[in-house]
């Protein structure tokens, strides 16, 4: 893991008052190990619930790969007090709604409801992780729609078809290295048993936390999600994820043939975790070099040299190292060669002059107004609270934030720069386009 520099980790950052003002919780942990994050906001009758399990693709192994993902759609069916189809029904029943996703590092259930609904939410979400059922007709229904949406998202899709070859270039040992949504063959083969399994070790209140903020009393809360969740009993601790991904020791390169109308540009390189300095001033670079219409590779390859007509930087914040990954549709008579070399000219130029003064304070407004946004809603503070703590170690590291971010400086994006664009961590996916097949022809 790369390090900031002695003097620049000896000053922590200051705490954003704003974002203080905006984050008063409460905290409790029941004996079960459940947290608990309660925010009050008395505006309007509304509450947003956010449960986080600390489960993912991450937490996986081969043979059942995806589980993470489908257990997500497996927690919708049904459990003790509500049977299949009864959390949705009684939810919206009462004005409200619920959705949920799965990450490489968490899996997550959200509902926004009115507040005199609160009791009956907890009821909803205690009952599945207390009881939830998981039979085989469950389970087979579940594993064709996850497999549908495989196919509509990965094996049909450009983007998905490049992201999932690029994962197992950047990685070789660690579990990034394979989907979120899984290989189809694991898919397949995911049996009753890898569920329960599943189920008790990372469905239990102690790899769990609970994320209420809207229009309640939090005495009158907690002592309600105690009623609900207190009795659930811990489940075995789960097993630590090992990083075992070695060091990268020269560029890799892969090539996807698909049809397409024209070609399509891959870039990665393997980043720092979240809780490292350093992956803020990748935020920042990432929003000066693909943020906005005026950023600098959409005003520079797609603006200018009409290289290409979309330009985009992702970076995710993760518990291990993550991938910073630049993806460029092409023009259908661009060249991948010729744009990928003037894609590494710009960040070639970043490493060695960085940012003009206008593009760095431009992307550290964008950053804090982007905080700012999201904590604007019950959905957003709860949502926001819960990647702080699972992945920076405490819901208060957003609170420096923004002091961080206005910290960082042009030698900062240089040397940052410098140590992760470097070519021995470069890996490269070009889709090459095909003409679809067509029914009759000999291949």
């Amino acid at each position: 893991m790369s390090k900031a520099p002695a003097s620049a980790r000896s000053r922590a950052p200051a705490v954003d008052p704003v974002l203080a003002s905006l984050l008063k919780v409460q905290e409790a942990t029941l004996p079960n190990g459940l947290k608990v994050r309660l925010l009050p906001n008395r505006q309007t009758p509304l509450v947003s619930l956010y449960l986080f399990y600390r489960v993912g693709s991450r937490n996986e192994r081969p043979g059942i790969t995806g589980i993470s993902h489908l257990f997500e759609h497996m927690m919708f069916n049904g459990a003790k007090r509500y049977g299949p189809k009864e959390f949705d029904r009684v939810l919206e029943s009462r004005g409200g709604r619920s959705n949920a996703y799965t990450s490489t590092d968490l899996t997550v259930y959200h509902e926004d409801f009115a507040s005199d609904a609160l009791e009956t939410v907890l009821d909803l979400e205690s009952d599945r992780m207390r009881s939830l059922r998981i039979s085989d007709e469950t389970l087979a229904s579940e594993r064709e729609v996850v497999k549908e949406e495989r196919r509509a998202r990965v094996d049909n899709d450009i983007a998905g078809l490049m992201d999932e070859e690029l994962g197992t270039l950047v990685y070789r040992a660690h579990p990034y290295r394979w989907p979120v949504i899984g290989w189809m063959a694991d898919i397949e083969a995911i049996s009753r048993p890898d569920c329960e399994q599943y189920f008790r070790t990372y469905y239990a209140p102690n790899n769990a936390s609970l994320y209420l903020v809207g229009d309640f009393d939090p005495r009158e809360a907690l002592a309600l999600v105690r009623k609900y969740f207190g009795a659930i009993k811990p489940g075995p601790e789960p097993l630590p994820v090992i990083d075992p991904e070695p060091s990268q020791k020269g560029e890799r390169r892969a090539r996807v043939h698909h049809p397409a109308q024209a070609p399509s540009l891959m870039v990665g390189y393997r980043g720092p975790p979240a809780r490292d300095p350093e992956t803020l001033v990748l935020d920042v670079i990432q929003y000066a070099l693909t943020v906005g219409e005026g950023s600098r590779l959409t005003r520079e390859l797609v603006y200018g040299r009409e290289l290409a007509v979309h330009a985009m930087m992702d970076w995710t914040w993760r518990i291990d190292p993550g991938t910073a990954i630049f993806f460029l549709e092409l023009k259908p008579d661009s060249r991948p060669e010729q744009v990928e070399q003037a894609l590494l000219a710009e960040l070639d130029r970043v490493i060695a002059d960085g940012l003009s003064e206008q593009e760095l304070q431009k992307a550290k407004n964008n950053l804090r107004a982007h905080l700012l946004r999201e904590l604007s809603t019950n959905a957003g503070r709860a949502h926001a609270l819960g990647q702080y703590e699972a992945l920076f170690g405490s819901w208060r590291a957003g609170l420096t934030l923004p002091a961080a971010y206005a910290a960082i400086t042009n030698a900062r994006v240089k040397e940052v720069a410098a140590r992760y664009f470097a070519p021995e961590r470069r890996s490269v996916v070009t889709l090459v386009p095909e003409l679809p097949s067509r029914p009759g022809l000999a291949a």
